[in-house]
């Protein structure tokens, strides 16, 4: 084998092997499969084995178990590719078992027409500095990071173990590749081609790349670097520093996704509320406060000259009278008219619950808190908060709310963190608050702040033809809403209506038309005021003498009159529902008034169950 690479004749070969046995280096000649052909003097003498030992022997057979396999996996495989190895560390065992520790450089030789003859490598036995590549190389695949190194070449001359494990490769696979082949094609069309212009630009810091693993899968990278040149010789090596973004970039682009769906559908939120808005003014008339009586007048006064204000309202009426829309008419026509509206019916909130419904509560703040709350105040920040039945806030609690209404800061329960909130209150009650402040129910300073500006509502039965208006506007409404004609009212149902005391006021009329649209049929409107009890309407008025003796019908009731109607109307519904106020059938509900409510105007008109009572509606 040693005669069929050497070509010169006889008389050089032998001149060319004395020469090349007495370099005073260690040097080998190899086949163009590895295996030794010849070696130096100098090798023979450090190593122990003669030539005749070596040859046909590859270096892996000699060397250590850890330098064999990066000779199998690493050196080989890139030296077929590249036709080089420069500085690698290799461990080979003497023959008299000693392990010297040397540094290989190795090129190929090539004939005329670029075949490999066969390869020559120089060792160099420099063991402090073969055991620090050693150890370089050894940290170099064990870093837990994604470490490339590339030649002048962009072919690749190492990797670490993390860069292998992210993409999926053998080490076999990769050395002596170009790194272009590890790179997406969007990558490439970066690089233009010019592989060597970039590496020769010199260091690099986060370039993003993508780099395609065995699988096919792309992985988002950024990759540092830094340049090592030799001054003779230029560039030497690039060493590349990549570190994986993948999942980084999904999770920002699943976020944006994310925000995206969230800008969407508050557009659309915002949207549907401004609909829905229209559609609950549309419904509730909350723009448009129907009549034109005196009273109504002066109570819609009152309302323009307050509601533009910060000032605290207090709206004062009797049931059904319309105060929850005196409120959203406040609100509508304020600066805060954009925020929210946030009502609390404090009649509907049990005891034990009212400072966690108005300040919120945090979690685990009592039994039941599984969660954090936020209190209707915090929700009203910036808005505007209607207290209905502000009558019903337990005396205890109150000195609470007149704290938040004069510093505007508190407590969620549970809670020590201090919060402001920025809120117009407008309260709302049918009882007498003036009379509560002078039995000791209700707190005289939260009065005062409450009631900065009263509003007065007045009953239907005060606002004489509204009621008229009213009944044509509910009934145009529900004949709309139920999709059915829409008929008049006769005239005697327009006396009745204007002849009847309302004590439900305008929650009842809306009642008493929705049942009329219900059982009407045909053009026929059946209202449900003058039929079989005519208790229910207010008697003829009383015919009085005038002063010269002629009699003329007086147009108007006495409060004792009024009163005694009132009474009297109350007991036969509570007759007719057998003395039960609350739930389906009881009088509250046929009266179309609160149980509370209810119960108080018993209270005052001395009404209580009695055995004739119970008996009469038993009988019927």
């Amino acid at each position: 084998m040693y005669d069929a690479a050497m070509t010169t004749p006889r008389t050089d070969h032998e001149l060319y092997r004395q020469v090349f046995r007495e370099v005073p280096v260690l040097a080998a000649l190899l086949d163009t499969e590895g295996r030794f052909i010849d070696v130096s003097d100098q090798w023979v003498r450090r190593s122990g084995y003669g030539v005749d030992e070596l040859r046909g022997k590859a270096p892996e057979e000699i060397a250590t178990p850890d330098s064999a396999q990066r000779c199998r996996e690493e050196y080989l495989p890139g030296f077929r590719r590249t036709g080089k190895l420069d500085h690698v560390p290799l461990g080979l065992v003497a023959k008299d078992g000693a392990i010297l520790e040397l540094l290989i450089r190795m090129r190929a030789i090539y004939d005329g027409a670029g075949e490999h003859q066969y390869s020559i490598a120089v060792f160099f036995e420099t063991s402090a500095l073969a055991r620090a590549e050693r150890r370089y190389e050894d940290l170099y695949h064990s870093t837990p990071a994604m470490l490339h190194t590339i030649d002048a070449e962009g072919l690749i001359t190492d990797v670490s173990d993390h860069w292998l494990e992210k993409l999926g490769y053998a080490r076999e696979d990769v050395i002596g590749h170009s790194i272009l082949n590890f790179l997406s094609d969007a990558s490439r069309q970066q690089l233009d081609g010019g592989i060597r212009e970039i590496i020769e630009s010199g260091d690099r810091q986060n370039v993003p790349r993508q780099m395609l693993g065995s699988s096919g899968d792309v992985l988002d990278v950024v990759m540092s670097a830094h340049t090592e040149v030799d001054k003779t010789h230029g560039v030497r090596r690039l060493l590349v520093a990549t570190k994986d973004m993948t999942a980084r970039n999904r999770g920002e682009a699943k976020l944006r996704e994310a925000y995206g769906e969230i800008a969407r559908l508050k557009e659309e939120l915002e949207r549907e509320r401004d609909y829905l808005r229209e559609e609950v003014q549309v419904s509730m008339n909350f723009g448009r406060i129907v009549g034109e009586s005196p009273a109504l007048a002066a109570m819609l006064a009152r309302i323009e000259a307050v509601a533009d204000t910060p000032a605290n309202v207090l709206i004062v009426g009797e049931t059904g009278t319309g105060k929850e829309l005196v409120a959203h008419a406040i609100h509508a026509r304020s600066r805060r008219a954009d925020a929210p509206l946030v009502k609390v019916n404090c009649a509907s909130i049990p005891h034990e619950l009212f400072e966690s419904e108005f300040f919120g509560h945090a979690k685990g703040a009592f039994t039941g808190a599984y969660r954090d709350r936020v209190g209707r105040f915090q929700l009203a920040d910036g808005g505007t908060i209607f207290l209905d039945e502000v009558g019903e806030i337990p005396l205890e609690l109150q000195g609470k709310l007149l704290r938040v209404l004069q510093e505007k800061e508190f407590e969620k329960v549970g809670e020590d963190t201090t919060r402001r909130v920025d809120v117009r209150v407008i309260a709302a009650t049918n009882k007498d608050l003036e009379e509560a402040v002078e039995t000791g129910k209700f707190r005289e300073d939260l009065y005062y702040r409450l009631s900065v500006f009263p509003v007065q509502v007045p009953p239907l039965r005060r606002r004489g033809d509204d009621v008229i208006q009213l009944a044509v506007h509910f009934l145009e409404q529900d004949c709309r809403e139920f999709g059915r004609p829409c008929p008049g009212f006769t005239q005697s149902q327009v006396d009745a209506m204007r002849r009847y005391d309302w004590p439900g006021n305008i929650r009842e009329l809306k009642n008493v038309i929705e049942r009329a649209v219900i059982l009407s049929k045909g053009d026929t409107l059946q209202l449900d005021i003058a039929g079989a009890d005519d208790s229910r309407v207010l008697p003829l008025l009383p015919v009085v003498p005038e002063a010269s003796g002629k009699l003329v019908e007086r147009n108007f009731y006495t409060e004792k009159e009024l009163k005694l109607q009132q009474r009297d109307n109350m007991r036969r519904a509570l007759e007719f529902a057998d003395w039960r106020i609350s739930g389906k059938g009881g009088a509250a509900e046929l009266l179309g008034l609160k149980p509370s409510t209810l119960t108080d105007r018993m209270r005052s008109f001395g009404l209580r169950k009695t055995l004739d009572g119970s008996r009469k509606r038993a009988e019927s």
